[in-house]
């Protein structure tokens, strides 16, 4: 039996890395799928588990134990709404990859990401990529961006992967990190994993040209070591960020700028929409809390379902 640490799930096989470096194709113990587990993949990448050998002369393994992730990344199920689907475990950072135009990512894509990482304790960055293409404009929405969410303290930066520019400083956050890659399909992901660590060699493609959004280029999460220590975890391009498991009650307390003041509602559970002396609305009103913010957090309420009891 070893320790290993899971790179790739492929829905049914897992790539396993155990502790002298050697990876292992490996699939589930049938028991894992009974055990009440509500998410689509039992397994995830950067899950730690334990491994055996069926027999000595096979070059695959069993997971026989699935270790408690300290923390994990959820999202909803592509294909079945009331499910979840782990898109990574064990992560001391996320980083989504953004872009002001070709294609433009919107607020509400950025803002679900945020809630996703704050609901599971996972520190956020939000990078621009494609500043070589910005007009006048697009640098103003970058800069209004870039002020709107350092205020409420995430970390921003612009980079451009074409001409390399921002790319060492970027990188330089993932040192001895677990961090977790994701972003809209045509973001320039694997474009960006590609310059980071070119041994990865990840296929890209452009932009659909109809549609202007990008073509899917990742199937599945995988895992890269670093070479000067951390991991990253390329993850499949997103169309939308599903949210799971989650409250309408409990949506402020994933706004930080929310969370700062909401005590001082006049109702413990103030959904900060029509009731009377919210400090939420308030804070809005002298702006405090920016306006765009608001109402992506508007939106989210209102995509999340009451539950009927």
């Amino acid at each position: 039996m070893a320790k290993g640490v899971v790179y790739k799930s492929t829905g049914s096989w897992y790539s396993v890395k155990d502790e002298i470096g050697k990876f292992w194709n490996a699939r589930m113990k049938g028991i894992f799928k009974l055990d009440g587990i509500t998410s689509t993949n039992p397994v995830a990448v950067g899950d730690v588990v334990d491994i055996e050998t069926e027999n000595e002369n096979e070059a695959s393994v069993i997971i026989t134990r699935i270790y408690d992730r300290r923390n994990y990344i959820n999202r909803q199920s592509p294909r079945h709404k009331h499910q979840h689907h782990i898109v990574a475990a064990n992560l001391d950072q996320s980083m989504l990859l953004a872009t002001v135009k070709e294609p433009r990512t919107s607020q509400g894509f950025i803002d679900r990401f945020l809630v996703a990482s704050e609901m599971y304790h996972v520190p956020a960055v939000i990078v621009f990529n494609k500043y070589d293409l910005y007009k006048p404009k697009d640098v103003q929405k970058y800069e209004a961006f870039r002020d709107m969410y350092m205020k409420i303290g995430y970390n921003v930066k612009a980079i451009s992967v074409k001409d390399k520019t921002g790319i060492s400083e970027v990188a330089g956050l993932f040192a001895d990190k677990t961090t977790l890659i994701s972003g809209h399909s045509g973001v320039g992901k694997s474009s960006f994993i590609n310059v980071i660590l070119p041994e990865a060699a990840l296929k890209t493609k452009d932009v659909s040209g109809w549609s202007g959004k990008g073509m899917h280029t990742t199937t599945f999460a995988e895992m890269y070591d670093l070479p000067g220590g951390g991991s990253i975890i390329d993850t499949p391009g997103m169309r939308e960020f599903g949210m799971v498991d989650l409250e309408r009650t409990e949506l402020s307390g994933y706004f930080p700028e929310m969370r700062r003041v909401q005590n001082n509602c006049q109702f413990n559970n103030c959904l900060h929409i029509n009731e009377v002396d919210c400090a939420v609305k308030k804070a809005v009103r002298d702006g405090e809390i920016d306006e765009d913010r608001y109402v992506s957090y508007y939106n989210i309420l209102e995509s999340i379902e009451e539950k009927k009891w």
